[in-house]
């Protein structure tokens, strides 16, 4: 089980309960406690990329960089380990489409970093714009780029079509052994 939470106080009650994995969409920045809570639970800790406006103009991946290195900074402080760690893009939050789609082609820049990847791309909105696609019509499209994110190295795919995409990645994982 995980929890979402950007508050300190809301992961210490999910860790408490028995979750064993914490996810914070603002990388461990908006609650300064939050990563002392994660480090004294050893809880894994997902590190989620986000920003609060969409610049199309900016540097993605420097920004992803600039941000993880804080969040980083931020969790060794509080004495969680790396091995604890995995880094999420962030998907869909504060970017722009085109730089929604260079984060899923340039998944193996992520996973550089020294980190598990994940991604959650299941239903997005994005999808829905390049398909013209509702919420319950982007199976599809979630399947397509979910095998791409896994191809580029993506460790982890949070999604809602578990079968689905058990089989895909069954698929992607024997061509990527052959």
């Amino acid at each position: 089980m995980s929890i979402d939470t950007t508050k300190a106080v809301v992961a210490e009650r999910a860790l408490t309960a028995g979750v064993a994995i914490l996810n914070d969409i603002w990388g461990l920045q908006r609650d300064p406690e939050i990563a002392s809570v994660a480090a004294a639970f050893d809880a894994g800790t997902v590190i989620m990329h986000n920003r609060t406006d969409v610049d199309p103009e900016i540097d993605i991946f420097d920004d992803l960089e600039r941000f993880f290195e804080k969040s980083l900074a931020i969790a060794r402080r509080a004495g969680l380990p790396d091995h604890r760690i995995v880094l999420d893009p962030g998907i869909g939050f504060g970017k722009s489409l085109q730089q929604n789609l260079a984060l899923i082609n340039g998944v193996d820049r992520v996973k550089a970093l020294g980190f598990p990847v994940l991604v959650g791309l299941s239903r997005k909105s994005m999808i829905g714009k390049l398909l013209g696609a509702e919420v319950g019509d982007r199976l599809l499209g979630t399947l397509v780029l979910d095998t791409l994110a896994l191809a580029r190295g993506a460790d982890i795919i949070r999604v809602h079509d578990v079968a689905e995409h058990a089989a895909a990645r069954t698929l992607v994982e024997a061509v990527t052994r052959a």
